[in-house]
């Protein structure tokens, strides 16, 4: 079995962190890192102890809604609640941050930006990051399943594979066993 790499194991804790989202229009989320540990994470959805997208609506203004909090400015919010640094840290989110998240993440010292997502990328954001020497990277997300039969699986499928080899064409075979391959990521048969 392959480990998955360090920017696919926090890529995939921000999209877990998406599935708390309260907002109805885009499910976001956010997680901060140093020296490869997580220090925060958060998801887009109503200030604490208000109501929410889900169980009354966006409310929207100049086509944005302004009841949510932004992922990035919620994990980001976290940090200063319990008093954790955030100078040279990375976040990993799961769209591209708007223009305010940006801000805030240059000014809070985050170094690098990895989104998984384009999402309506301002220019101006864009800019901003290249001229404060903050580093964006697109690292989509490749796999987020957790499947406990996984190895088994992967078992049952080169056993019915072998036993197709002299049932079939060769050609058939051949684009089975890569289909198999592609299904569970295998460099080699």
């Amino acid at each position: 079995m392959e480990r998955i790499s360090w920017d696919q194991y926090f890529m995939a804790q921000s999209h877990l962190l998406a599935l708390r989202s309260t907002c109805t229009r885009l499910m976001v989320g956010a997680t901060i890192v140093r020296d490869k540990r997580i220090i925060a994470g958060g998801y887009n959805g109503s200030v604490s102890g208000s109501v929410h997208c889900i169980d009354e609506g966006c409310y929207i203004v100049d086509n944005h809604c302004v009841r949510t909090v932004h992922a990035e400015a919620n994990a980001l919010l976290q940090c200063a609640k319990f008093g954790v640094a955030t100078e040279g840290a990375h976040i990993y989110v799961t769209h591209f941050p708007c223009i305010q998240c940006t801000k805030l993440i240059i000014q809070s010292g985050i170094k690098n930006v990895y989104y998984a997502a384009d999402y309506r990328n301002d220019p101006f954001a864009e800019q901003l990051f290249k001229e404060t020497g903050v580093k964006t990277k697109k690292v989509p997300l490749t796999s987020l399943a957790v499947d406990l039969q996984q190895d088994e699986k992967s078992a049952y499928v080169s056993k019915l594979l072998d036993r197709l080899k002299n049932v079939t064409n060769r050609g058939e075979y051949e684009q089975l066993v890569e289909e198999g391959k592609q299904l569970f990521h295998k460099k080699d048969r």
